[in-house]
């Protein structure tokens, strides 16, 4: 049964008592969960403890490009589990895991851009703990079921759908769309991944549940 924590400072107890080299700590959630503000949070702290203690690793470097997208008639639902490079991310975990090499150098998606840039970040050996964080590193489907033998720890995030909704609609009115159109994007994709995210994915180790 996972473990419920309600606030931050009852998460960052937990990564701190990590011990024994490199952990690998997934956080996954839904789009508008606050997978990112949580984990670069929690980093953030645990490098004010102990510098260079802790990095994030966001999968959304894996995101297929769009020119691929658009080949394979796939771009409107970019950000689904089909729109990304699922093996890729493995390897690079396992590689992070295993930290047999001076420093791991991993892509990173650039928002503004629309793109993931290979080589834009290098982490080195010295890190002891990485948060991995990404909407479906959970997922019990072929390739993303396999990567949940590479974390130390899981910690998923459990908001309401209602907040998601206002979230990801909020999201696309303050990038200037429309409201039709800000619509269209989180009623057309984004609240599909979210679903995709909460019917199926496998349960965590600690189910964090954010109060206020």
């Amino acid at each position: 049964m996972p473990k419920t924590i309600t606030r931050v400072e009852e998460l960052l107890d937990v990564l701190s008592a990590l011990s024994g080299g490199r952990r690998l700590v997934a956080i996954a959630g839904a789009p508008g969960s606050g997978k990112s503000t949580v984990a670069d949070d929690l980093v953030a702290r645990l490098n004010r403890r102990t510098p260079g203690s802790a990095a994030v690793i966001p999968m959304d470097g894996f995101h297929l490009d769009d020119g691929l997208l658009e080949a394979r008639g796939a771009l409107s639902r970019k950000g689904a589990p089909h729109t990304f490079d699922v093996g890729g991310l493995a390897a690079m975990l396992r590689r992070l895991s295993a930290n047999e090499e001076d420093e791991v150098v991993v892509p990173l998606f650039d928002r503004k851009l629309e793109i993931s840039r290979a080589g834009a970040r290098a982490v080195p050996a010295s890190i002891p703990l990485l948060v991995v964080e990404g909407n479906y590193l959970l997922l019990d489907e072929p390739g993303w079921r396999d990567l949940r033998a590479i974390f130390d720890l899981t910690i998923s995030l459990d908001v309401p759908f209602e907040v998601l909704e206002r979230r990801l609609l909020q999201r696309w009115k303050d990038m200037g769309f429309a409201p039709e159109a800000a619509h269209a994007k989180a009623y057309e994709n984004d609240l599909p991944n979210a679903k995709t995210v909460i019917d199926r994915s496998r349960p965590a180790d600690i189910v964090f549940r954010p109060v206020g």
